[in-house]
């Protein structure tokens, strides 16, 4: 449901919505991925080391600092925490941005940390008569509306980070007859408002569930987007790695 890529590309953390939190490197060949090696699986845990129970479970989003601060989002019993991830233990809500009367699986599902550290989320439910959706930031304890996401179409959020340039690029899903459409969509925020590109749209099932994105720099300095899907436990649906090199 989650992703971050880190250390240029070579290694990844990972969430699922059954409460899993995995590390892995990244093996490539010519640049592309040829496999992934699990290094370590916590199960999320309360901060005293016991388990979440049932619907606790469901994390959605994961942002990470570059000191190593993580922060997870959880659907049906909404909440963000932060989360200790050298053993998945959770601790520090925070208390969410708006009145918690969102449906049981339509939370926070895309959270990510700007340049000086603010997070960012925004949820999958869209406002009512096509209004746009919040952006929420918080910083020194407090949220606060910081800009609004057009809505575009059936799509709705299910992933965001930020670039070094300080540009949000947000994974978008749309649910159709014959599979899920995906869309990455790319902001610029200047003096309150937000410039919009649309960087690519996909076909109905081209890929399956994409919900997780970050985007990570080489050390030639191009940027790439690192997306994953979320199979919902079905033999139907695949776990699946989608990676976009990016042409500025």
């Amino acid at each position: 449901s989650g992703i971050e890529v880190r250390a240029n590309g070579t290694e990844m953390t990972v969430v699922s919505d059954r409460g899993q939190l995995i590390d892995a490197d990244i093996r490539r060949k010519g640049g592309r991925i040829t496999g992934v090696d699990v290094y370590s699986n916590n199960r999320l845990s309360k901060s005293s080391g016991g388990r979440l129970r049932k619907k606790a479970v469901d994390a959605e989003a994961l942002a990470i600092t570059e000191d190593g601060t993580a922060y997870v989002s959880f659907e049906h019993r909404h909440r963000i925490t932060q989360v200790d991830l050298t053993n998945g233990r959770t601790r520090g809500t925070i208390k969410l941005p708006f009145v918690n009367e969102l449906g049981n699986n339509a939370g926070v599902e895309a959270m990510a940390l700007g340049p000086d550290g603010t997070l960012y989320a925004l949820t999958e439910k869209a406002p009512p008569n096509g209004q746009p959706f919040p952006l929420y930031a918080y910083s020194n304890g407090a949220w606060r509306v910081s800009a609004r996401i057009p809505q575009r179409g059936p799509f709705v959020p299910v992933g965001a980070d930020f670039d070094p340039y300080g540009r949000l690029w947000l994974l978008e899903r749309a649910t159709t007859p014959v599979g899920f459409r995906s869309r990455v969509r790319l902001f610029v925020f200047t003096a309150g408002a937000a410039q919009e590109y649309t960087m690519f749209t996909s076909l109905p099932a081209r890929y399956d569930n994409l919900e997780g994105i970050s985007v990570w720099q080489d050390p030639s300095g191009k940027l790439h987007i690192t997306m994953v899907s979320d199979d919902n436990f079905l033999r139907l649906q695949r776990t699946q790695i989608v990676e976009y090199t990016v042409r500025e």
